[in-house]
């Protein structure tokens, strides 16, 4: 079904959308209308891009702990909870319209925004945690573990802003942890759509160019830091609640 040419622009998709994800989410602002401009039917597109992306998060999950930002021990509740929630959420999704989310999101999303302009210190330190962990792991890793497997974008974007508020982490740490739980629940997700409702061959060559630009994004956070995330992820906040609110609001 995919020519030379096709899977070449998919891969160079997967690369730039893994590159912006591993540093402040939203990838899927670009996987999923490259997937939906190419004619997959858009079932079968939402389980073509879960596929990419579990390459790409599971790509710079393992970065993130290689260089010691992320300890894996740490993370196993939360990843239990969030591969739970989403499961529940992909579920969710044939049973329900989640259309209703999609007003409300820009909306959010803006809010999320506002509030990182408005603290310029905020995620620099590390910083006394606001919830006890159990409690974050489970209340979180369910609520937006089944978000991301019932609709999903911002899903990154909330999950850093959650470890800096509620765990007290710095950006750079919060966004190593993102990947880890993002990876989970992408995981849970793509075990409702891997029988018969992905393009193999598609998710593939965005997986790899998923891996790819992962690992480059997370090298440079690791290198560069808090100052470097920032700018980034305001800016991909800022074009996914317009894209958002484009998509919605125009008719």
């Amino acid at each position: 079904m995919f020519g030379p040419w096709q899977l070449s622009a998919l891969f160079a998709t997967g690369v730039v959308a893994g590159f912006v994800d591993s540093i402040a989410g939203g990838g899927g602002l670009l996987t999923l209308p490259v997937l939906l401009s190419l004619g997959l039917d858009p079932k079968k597109a939402l389980g073509t891009n879960k596929l990419q992306a579990t390459c790409g998060s599971g790509s710079a999950a393992w970065h993130y702990g290689r260089a010691g930002t992320v300890a894996w021990r740490d993370c196993i509740r939360a990843f239990t909870f969030t591969l739970i929630g989403a499961g529940i959420g992909a579920w969710g999704v044939r049973q329900m319209d989640p259309s209703f989310l999609k007003r409300a999101l820009p909306v959010l999303l803006l809010g999320v925004a506002v509030y990182v302009l408005l603290k310029p210190d905020l995620g620099k330190v590390d910083l006394h945690p606001r919830l006890p962990r159990r409690t974050f792991d489970a209340v979180f890793g369910l609520a937006l573990g089944f978000y991301d497997g019932f609709f999903g974008p911002g899903t990154g974007m909330f999950w850093t802003m959650a470890f800096v508020l509620g765990c007290g982490f710095n950006l750079t740490k919060a966004t190593g942890y993102t990947k880890v739980v993002n990876f989970a629940s992408n995981l849970g997700s793509l075990t409702f759509f891997i029988f018969g409702d992905i393009y193999l061959g598609a998710g593939l060559a965005m997986g790899f160019g998923q891996i790819l630009g992962a690992k480059l994004g997370s090298g440079i956070v690791i290198k560069r830091g808090t100052q470097f995330i920032r700018p980034i992820f305001i800016s991909v906040v800022l074009a996914l609640t317009l894209k958002l609110a484009w998509d919605n609001f125009r008719k």
